[in-house]
């Protein structure tokens, strides 16, 4: 009995001085508490704002200091001439509509949503007028000539933009203004 004592108390003895090997090791590294959402308990991480399991805010959460505005070297002018580029104007006047810089700028605004209904004339134009086209009357190609018409108005505002006239075409130039008020 006192052989099997003797082992059991080398084996604790063993076990731990290789964990104060380990702490002694580990003593340069952060160990860090994994924090818990202050409503329903969940773990989160010390970065998350909110918990994902209840959507509870969480208190002392890092919130990163906002960085540089990407759209600080954009003038009005340029924005608004993007606003035209054909096929991918819409994505320009997409980011100057929800950017914090022309949020209060009526012009740029005003050239954003002309810019847009250019575009859905166009996706108008490519995805019903040119289909109905080829099928009733495959000779006349309206289609192209619509295509061609909505090139030239986007041509011409990229033009005025330039001027910095805010000019109203029509139909979309009424549709641009009346987004503009409502917003």
């Amino acid at each position: 009995m006192a052989i099997w004592t003797g082992h059991v108390t080398g084996t604790l003895r063993g076990m731990l001085r290789g964990i104060l090997r380990n702490i002694a090791q580990l003593r340069n590294v952060l160990i860090s508490s994994m924090p818990f959402c202050t409503q329903c308990g969940n773990a989160v991480t010390a970065l998350d704002q909110f918990c994902w399991r209840c959507g509870a805010r969480q208190p002392g959460s890092f919130v990163p200091p906002p960085g540089p505005d990407p759209l600080a070297g954009v003038t009005p002018r340029t924005a608004a001439v993007l606003s035209y580029v054909p096929g991918i104007g819409w994505i320009a006047c997409i980011i100057w509509l929800a950017s914090d810089r022309f949020r209060h700028d009526r012009t740029v605004r005003f050239h954003a949503f002309q810019g847009l209904y250019l575009f859905v004339a166009w996706l108008m134009n490519s995805w019903v007028v040119h289909p109905l086209c080829t099928v009733a009357t495959p000779h006349m190609e309206i289609d192209k000539l619509i295509h061609l018409a909505l090139i030239i108005a986007a041509v011409f505002m990229m033009i005025k933009a330039a001027h910095d006239q805010a000019y109203s075409l029509p139909l979309f130039g009424e549709l641009a203004a009346r987004s503009v008020a409502e917003s």
